[in-house]
């Protein structure tokens, strides 16, 4: 029997976009552009998933170039992953502001262990997008366009099919983002995917506009959580 370590290890190795997209936009595939990306993951879920535990599901928009789009682990950063999980990258080393909030709440949560145990975070779009800029290629939302949302609608729910295929609680899911539950619930009506959605506010606002009331939010995550 496959553990839930082996089925996300196996998913994320097949991970691919295929489709269309508006001009202006590209996908970054992290499992295709650098291998210790595929090591690392392998590494984070075979130490955190190698059982065949149910557990609830958290909702994020879609991964950074910094955090997951470079590591493979939501909401993960290469110095968190080290700190806080204890696996190294060597070739990259990146800082992301929303695996700041994140592992400050998984540490008062009860640690990466107890939290991983408990939860598994992804998002209805598993690959980082980037729009261009006049400059630059910059991180993009799956919602910042009408039309690259469209594009990416029929994926994104079968990739939350997917993901719930793992062995999820599709009776309550936590999402990060107002603006990602708006579209997570059009998504929702349309597949019929979970029971209830709890809307929890996103790390980078809270690391952004919000960082003097930082501990207000630790608590209502962790109170929503666990209740």
């Amino acid at each position: 029997m496959m553990t839930f370590a082996d089925q996300v290890v196996e998913y994320n190795e097949n991970l691919e976009y295929t489709g269309s997209l508006p001009t202006g936009f590209q996908i970054l595939n992290p499992y295709l552009d650098n291998p210790e990306t595929l090591e690392v993951m392998r590494l984070f879920y075979d130490k955190y998933y190698s059982d065949a535990r149910t557990r609830k599901f958290l909702i994020g928009i879609n991964p950074s170039r910094h955090g997951a789009g470079v590591t493979g682990v939501p909401f993960t950063d290469t110095k968190r992953l080290e700190s806080e999980c204890g696996i190294r990258m060597k070739t990259v080393r990146t800082h992301e502001i929303s695996s700041v909030f994140m592992y400050d709440m998984i540490r008062e949560y009860g640690g990466v262990s107890s939290f991983y145990s408990d939860f598994y975070i992804n998002s209805p779009f598993p690959l980082a997008i980037v729009r261009r800029s006049k400059q630059a290629w910059l991180n993009a939302n799956y919602y910042d366009d009408k039309q690259l949302f469209d594009k990416l609608k029929g994926f994104m729910i079968q990739t939350l099919k997917n993901h719930i295929r793992l062995q999820l609680d599709t009776s309550e899911v936590f999402i990060l983002g107002k603006k990602n539950a708006y579209f997570i619930n059009q998504l929702n009506r349309e597949a019929k995917l979970f029971d209830k959605m709890t809307v929890l506010e996103h790390p980078r606002f809270i690391q952004q506009y919000k960082s003097k009331e930082k501990q207000l939010y630790i608590d209502k995550y962790i109170r929503e959580l666990k209740k």
